[in-house]
Protein backbone atom coordinates (compact mmCIF):
# COMPACT_ATOMS: atom_id res chain seq x y z
CA UNK A 1 0.00 0.00 0.00
CA UNK A 2 1.62 3.44 -1.41
CA UNK A 3 0.83 7.23 -0.25
CA UNK A 4 -1.02 7.34 -3.55
CA UNK A 5 -3.62 4.30 -2.56
CA UNK A 6 -3.92 5.09 1.03
CA UNK A 7 -5.24 8.49 -0.40
CA UNK A 8 -7.22 6.42 -2.41
CA UNK A 9 -9.27 5.02 0.63
CA UNK A 10 -9.80 8.41 2.27
CA UNK A 11 -11.14 9.88 -0.76
CA UNK A 12 -13.16 6.95 -0.97
CA UNK A 13 -14.47 6.57 2.03
CA UNK A 14 -12.94 2.60 1.93
CA UNK A 15 -15.19 2.07 -1.29
CA UNK A 16 -14.20 -0.34 -4.26
CA UNK A 17 -11.01 1.86 -5.28
CA UNK A 18 -9.75 1.59 -1.94
CA UNK A 19 -6.72 -1.33 -1.55
CA UNK A 20 -7.54 -3.92 0.52
CA UNK A 21 -4.18 -4.53 1.81
CA UNK A 22 -4.05 -0.66 3.15
CA UNK A 23 -6.42 -2.09 6.02
CA UNK A 24 -8.28 1.14 5.93
CA UNK A 25 -11.21 1.16 8.02
CA UNK A 26 -13.78 3.68 7.33
CA UNK A 27 -15.67 5.21 10.63
CA UNK A 28 -12.49 4.90 12.19
CA UNK A 29 -9.34 6.04 10.15
CA UNK A 30 -11.21 8.85 8.84
CA UNK A 31 -10.88 11.16 11.92
CA UNK A 32 -9.20 9.06 14.75
CA UNK A 33 -7.88 12.36 16.27
CA UNK A 34 -11.35 13.21 16.71
CA UNK A 35 -12.71 9.76 18.11
CA UNK A 36 -9.66 9.43 21.08
CA UNK A 37 -9.83 13.19 21.77
CA UNK A 38 -13.82 12.91 22.38
CA UNK A 39 -13.07 9.91 24.53
CA UNK A 40 -10.28 10.85 26.25
CA UNK A 41 -12.84 14.16 27.21
CA UNK A 42 -15.65 11.51 28.57
CA UNK A 43 -12.67 9.72 30.29
CA UNK A 44 -11.00 12.81 31.87
CA UNK A 45 -14.44 14.27 32.99
CA UNK A 46 -15.35 10.90 34.81
CA UNK A 47 -11.73 10.73 36.34
CA UNK A 48 -10.21 14.03 36.82
CA UNK A 49 -6.70 13.79 35.66
CA UNK A 50 -4.53 16.15 37.41
CA UNK A 51 -2.06 16.49 35.07
CA UNK A 52 -1.58 14.82 31.12
CA UNK A 53 1.76 12.84 29.99
CA UNK A 54 2.79 13.99 26.65
CA UNK A 55 4.63 11.69 24.56
CA UNK A 56 5.45 13.77 21.33
CA UNK A 57 4.54 14.14 17.69
CA UNK A 58 2.92 16.44 19.01
CA UNK A 59 2.38 18.12 15.31
CA UNK A 60 2.17 15.82 12.63
CA UNK A 61 3.88 15.95 10.07
CA UNK A 62 6.53 18.19 10.00
CA UNK A 63 6.27 19.92 13.58
CA UNK A 64 5.23 23.65 13.96
CA UNK A 65 5.82 24.61 9.87
CA UNK A 66 7.75 27.48 10.72
CA UNK A 67 11.99 27.73 10.46
CA UNK A 68 13.40 27.61 13.69
CA UNK A 69 14.62 31.29 15.39
CA UNK A 70 11.82 32.85 16.34
CA UNK A 71 12.11 35.17 19.60
CA UNK A 72 11.37 33.46 22.66
CA UNK A 73 8.91 35.90 24.09
CA UNK A 74 6.96 35.37 20.40
CA UNK A 75 4.42 32.69 18.96
CA UNK A 76 4.22 33.17 15.75
CA UNK A 77 0.67 33.24 13.83
CA UNK A 78 1.77 29.82 12.63
CA UNK A 79 2.51 28.55 15.50
CA UNK A 80 -0.59 29.74 17.35
CA UNK A 81 -2.77 28.36 14.22
CA UNK A 82 -1.55 24.89 14.78
CA UNK A 83 -1.73 25.00 18.37
CA UNK A 84 -5.21 26.34 18.07
CA UNK A 85 -6.39 24.01 15.74
CA UNK A 86 -4.68 20.68 16.71
CA UNK A 87 -4.39 21.07 20.81
CA UNK A 88 -6.52 23.84 22.15
CA UNK A 89 -9.62 23.61 20.46
CA UNK A 90 -9.08 19.83 20.13
CA UNK A 91 -8.61 19.11 24.39
CA UNK A 92 -11.06 21.02 26.39
CA UNK A 93 -13.96 19.89 28.98
CA UNK A 94 -14.67 20.02 32.36
CA UNK A 95 -11.92 17.63 33.10
CA UNK A 96 -9.02 18.83 30.88
CA UNK A 97 -9.40 22.42 30.86
CA UNK A 98 -5.94 24.07 32.62
CA UNK A 99 -4.59 20.54 33.16
CA UNK A 100 -0.64 20.78 32.70
CA UNK A 101 -0.12 18.86 29.63
CA UNK A 102 3.62 17.67 30.54
CA UNK A 103 5.10 17.57 26.76
CA UNK A 104 8.47 16.59 25.08
CA UNK A 105 9.40 16.48 21.09
CA UNK A 106 9.04 13.81 18.81
CA UNK A 107 11.25 13.22 15.86
CA UNK A 108 8.39 14.84 13.87
CA UNK A 109 8.24 17.71 15.94
CA UNK A 110 11.90 18.64 15.31
CA UNK A 111 10.76 18.41 11.42
CA UNK A 112 10.54 14.52 10.54
CA UNK A 113 13.12 14.00 7.90
CA UNK A 114 14.67 18.10 8.87
CA UNK A 115 15.70 19.57 12.40
CA UNK A 116 15.34 23.20 11.92
CA UNK A 117 11.36 23.27 11.61
CA UNK A 118 10.02 25.78 14.74
CA UNK A 119 10.22 23.10 17.64
CA UNK A 120 11.68 25.90 19.91
CA UNK A 121 7.75 27.38 19.14
CA UNK A 122 6.57 24.33 21.44
CA UNK A 123 9.45 25.35 24.36
CA UNK A 124 8.53 28.91 24.12
CA UNK A 125 4.79 28.19 23.98
CA UNK A 126 5.16 27.04 27.62
CA UNK A 127 4.87 30.40 28.40
CA UNK A 128 2.07 31.85 26.47
CA UNK A 129 -0.01 29.03 27.55
CA UNK A 130 -1.91 27.96 31.47
CA UNK A 131 -1.00 24.48 30.92
CA UNK A 132 1.54 23.69 27.62
CA UNK A 133 4.53 22.92 29.64
CA UNK A 134 7.65 22.09 28.12
CA UNK A 135 10.39 24.46 29.28
CA UNK A 136 13.44 22.76 27.95
CA UNK A 137 14.33 19.39 25.25
CA UNK A 138 14.65 17.85 28.56
CA UNK A 139 13.45 18.57 32.29
CA UNK A 140 12.30 17.18 34.96
CA UNK A 141 9.04 17.68 37.38
CA UNK A 142 8.29 16.85 41.23
CA UNK A 143 4.59 16.46 41.81
CA UNK A 144 3.77 16.15 45.43
CA UNK A 145 0.41 14.50 46.94
CA UNK A 146 0.50 15.79 50.28
CA UNK A 147 -2.89 14.30 51.47
CA UNK A 148 -2.07 10.36 50.66
CA UNK A 149 1.89 10.95 51.62
CA UNK A 150 3.32 10.37 48.63
CA UNK A 151 5.41 12.17 45.38
CA UNK A 152 6.16 11.52 41.85
CA UNK A 153 9.68 12.73 39.88
CA UNK A 154 9.07 12.71 36.38
CA UNK A 155 12.26 12.71 33.52
CA UNK A 156 10.83 14.34 30.35
CA UNK A 157 13.92 13.25 27.89
CA UNK A 158 14.02 13.47 24.33
CA UNK A 159 15.49 10.61 22.92
CA UNK A 160 15.34 11.41 19.33
CA UNK A 161 19.07 10.62 18.80
CA UNK A 162 17.27 7.48 17.54
CA UNK A 163 16.12 8.83 14.35
CA UNK A 164 19.41 11.34 14.03
CA UNK A 165 21.28 9.21 11.39
CA UNK A 166 24.42 10.12 9.08
CA UNK A 167 23.38 12.71 6.47
CA UNK A 168 23.50 10.07 3.42
CA UNK A 169 21.46 7.87 5.27
CA UNK A 170 17.30 6.78 5.22
CA UNK A 171 16.09 10.41 3.87
CA UNK A 172 13.20 9.49 4.72
CA UNK A 173 13.30 8.59 8.36
CA UNK A 174 16.51 11.03 9.04
CA UNK A 175 16.13 14.21 11.26
CA UNK A 176 19.97 15.11 10.39
CA UNK A 177 19.37 13.85 6.30
CA UNK A 178 20.52 15.86 3.47
CA UNK A 179 18.02 15.03 1.08
CA UNK A 180 15.31 17.17 2.78
CA UNK A 181 16.95 19.65 5.15
CA UNK A 182 18.14 23.19 3.69
CA UNK A 183 22.19 23.09 2.83
CA UNK A 184 22.10 26.10 5.27
CA UNK A 185 19.85 24.93 7.95
CA UNK A 186 21.34 25.91 11.04
CA UNK A 187 19.94 26.38 14.46
CA UNK A 188 22.76 26.70 16.55
CA UNK A 189 21.68 30.12 18.06
CA UNK A 190 18.44 28.44 19.40
CA UNK A 191 20.31 25.51 21.17
CA UNK A 192 19.74 23.60 18.02
CA UNK A 193 22.24 21.78 15.33
CA UNK A 194 24.39 24.41 13.79
CA UNK A 195 24.35 22.54 10.64
CA UNK A 196 23.50 19.16 8.85
CA UNK A 197 27.43 17.21 9.01
CA UNK A 198 27.24 18.37 12.36
CA UNK A 199 23.44 17.08 13.43
CA UNK A 200 23.95 13.62 14.61
CA UNK A 201 26.69 14.77 17.23
CA UNK A 202 24.26 17.34 18.18
CA UNK A 203 21.98 15.12 19.12
CA UNK A 204 24.69 12.04 19.99
CA UNK A 205 25.89 14.09 22.59
CA UNK A 206 22.69 15.75 23.94
CA UNK A 207 20.84 11.65 24.47
CA UNK A 208 24.99 11.12 26.69
CA UNK A 209 24.21 14.26 28.81
CA UNK A 210 20.72 13.20 29.43
CA UNK A 211 22.04 9.77 30.22
CA UNK A 212 24.29 11.11 32.30
CA UNK A 213 21.77 13.70 34.34
CA UNK A 214 19.13 10.79 34.53
CA UNK A 215 21.34 8.88 36.79
CA UNK A 216 22.75 11.52 38.92
CA UNK A 217 19.14 12.61 39.34
CA UNK A 218 17.05 9.13 40.12
CA UNK A 219 20.34 8.53 42.33
CA UNK A 220 19.15 11.85 44.40
CA UNK A 221 15.12 10.96 43.82
CA UNK A 222 13.76 10.73 47.49
CA UNK A 223 10.10 10.45 45.94
CA UNK A 224 7.91 7.59 46.13
CA UNK A 225 7.45 7.28 42.46
CA UNK A 226 10.07 7.49 39.37
CA UNK A 227 8.59 8.02 36.25
CA UNK A 228 10.40 8.64 32.37
CA UNK A 229 8.36 10.27 29.90
CA UNK A 230 9.87 10.16 26.22
CA UNK A 231 9.15 9.90 22.49
CA UNK A 232 10.96 7.02 21.28
CA UNK A 233 9.03 3.57 22.69
CA UNK A 234 9.88 0.78 24.70
CA UNK A 235 12.46 -2.10 23.64
CA UNK A 236 14.35 1.06 22.00
CA UNK A 237 17.16 2.35 24.55
CA UNK A 238 19.99 2.26 21.42
CA UNK A 239 22.26 0.06 24.03
CA UNK A 240 19.88 -3.55 23.63
CA UNK A 241 17.80 -2.29 26.66
CA UNK A 242 20.96 -2.71 29.00
CA UNK A 243 20.62 1.08 29.65
CA UNK A 244 16.85 1.05 30.74
CA UNK A 245 17.79 -2.23 32.78
CA UNK A 246 20.26 -0.30 34.32
CA UNK A 247 17.91 2.93 35.18
CA UNK A 248 15.19 0.11 36.47
CA UNK A 249 17.84 -2.45 38.17
CA UNK A 250 20.34 0.08 39.21
CA UNK A 251 18.66 3.39 39.54
CA UNK A 252 15.41 2.43 40.86
CA UNK A 253 13.31 3.96 37.90
CA UNK A 254 9.66 2.76 38.21
CA UNK A 255 8.14 3.18 34.92
CA UNK A 256 8.42 4.19 31.82
CA UNK A 257 5.88 5.88 28.88
CA UNK A 258 6.94 6.13 25.71
CA UNK A 259 5.36 6.65 21.94
CA UNK A 260 6.77 7.12 18.45
CA UNK A 261 4.47 3.78 17.05
CA UNK A 262 1.45 4.67 16.11
CA UNK A 263 -0.39 2.04 18.29
CA UNK A 264 -1.26 1.43 22.20
CA UNK A 265 1.06 -1.19 23.46
CA UNK A 266 1.17 -2.41 27.36
CA UNK A 267 4.79 -3.89 28.28
CA UNK A 268 4.24 -5.23 31.99
CA UNK A 269 6.71 -6.19 33.55
CA UNK A 270 9.39 -6.77 30.50
CA UNK A 271 11.82 -9.07 30.91
CA UNK A 272 13.78 -7.25 28.36
CA UNK A 273 13.74 -4.32 30.05
CA UNK A 274 14.93 -6.23 33.19
CA UNK A 275 11.61 -5.98 35.26
CA UNK A 276 10.94 -2.30 34.04
CA UNK A 277 6.83 -1.61 32.70
CA UNK A 278 6.70 0.57 29.91
CA UNK A 279 3.59 1.27 27.57
CA UNK A 280 3.45 3.32 24.13
CA UNK A 281 1.06 5.15 23.46
CA UNK A 282 1.24 6.77 19.90
CA UNK A 283 -2.26 5.71 18.94
CA UNK A 284 -3.87 9.42 19.43
CA UNK A 285 -4.74 9.37 16.16
CA UNK A 286 -2.75 12.38 14.57
CA UNK A 287 -1.61 9.55 11.98
CA UNK A 288 -3.10 6.68 10.82
CA UNK A 289 -1.99 3.58 13.07
CA UNK A 290 0.57 1.23 12.48
CA UNK A 291 -1.98 -1.76 11.86
CA UNK A 292 -6.11 -2.14 10.79
CA UNK A 293 -8.55 -0.64 13.76
CA UNK A 294 -10.24 -4.38 13.83
CA UNK A 295 -13.42 -2.15 15.57
CA UNK A 296 -13.88 0.68 18.47
CA UNK A 297 -12.41 -2.34 20.95
CA UNK A 298 -9.04 -2.21 19.14
CA UNK A 299 -5.35 -1.24 20.96
CA UNK A 300 -4.49 0.82 17.61
CA UNK A 301 -5.78 3.97 18.88
CA UNK A 302 -6.40 5.05 22.00
CA UNK A 303 -5.13 6.34 25.68
CA UNK A 304 -3.78 5.00 29.26
CA UNK A 305 -5.03 6.33 32.64
CA UNK A 306 -2.65 5.55 35.34
CA UNK A 307 -4.20 5.66 39.02
CA UNK A 308 -1.43 6.14 41.74
CA UNK A 309 -1.05 6.00 45.38
CA UNK A 310 1.96 5.42 47.78
CA UNK A 311 2.00 1.31 47.66
CA UNK A 312 0.65 0.52 43.79
CA UNK A 313 0.31 2.48 40.52
CA UNK A 314 -2.74 0.90 38.12
CA UNK A 315 -1.86 1.39 34.08
CA UNK A 316 -5.19 0.58 31.90
CA UNK A 317 -5.44 0.99 28.14
CA UNK A 318 -8.73 2.80 27.15
CA UNK A 319 -9.67 1.79 23.76
CA UNK A 320 -12.20 4.10 21.31
CA UNK A 321 -14.98 3.22 22.50
CA UNK A 322 -14.26 4.05 26.90
CA UNK A 323 -13.60 -0.04 27.62
CA UNK A 324 -10.46 -0.59 29.86
CA UNK A 325 -9.04 -3.70 27.24
CA UNK A 326 -5.91 -4.12 28.78
CA UNK A 327 -3.99 -2.83 32.43
CA UNK A 328 -1.26 -3.86 34.89
CA UNK A 329 -0.25 -3.12 38.17
CA UNK A 330 3.06 -1.73 39.27
CA UNK A 331 4.81 -1.00 42.72
CA UNK A 332 7.33 1.14 43.66
CA UNK A 333 10.94 -0.19 42.86
CA UNK A 334 12.75 -0.11 46.26
CA UNK A 335 15.03 2.63 47.09
CA UNK A 336 18.88 1.82 46.88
Amino acid sequence: CGHKDFVECFDSHGGETCAEGCGYVDGVDWEPQLLVAEQFKRYAELHRPKYILNVGDNFYWGGIEKTCGTPMDQISFTAHHQFDQIFETMYQGSGLSNKPWLSVLGNHDWGGRVFNNGWDQQIAYTWASDRWVMPAPYYMVTVEYPDQDFSVDIFMVDSNVHDAKEPAKDSEHNICGSAHNPKDANCALFGGPASIATCPAYFAALWQEQKIWLQTKLSMSRATWQIMVTHFPCGEDGENQAFYRRLHQQYGLDFLVTGHRHDQELWSNSGMMGGLTCFVTGGGGGITSEHPPHGMDSSEYGFFDLTMSKAKMHVELVALNGNVIKSSWVYPKSRR
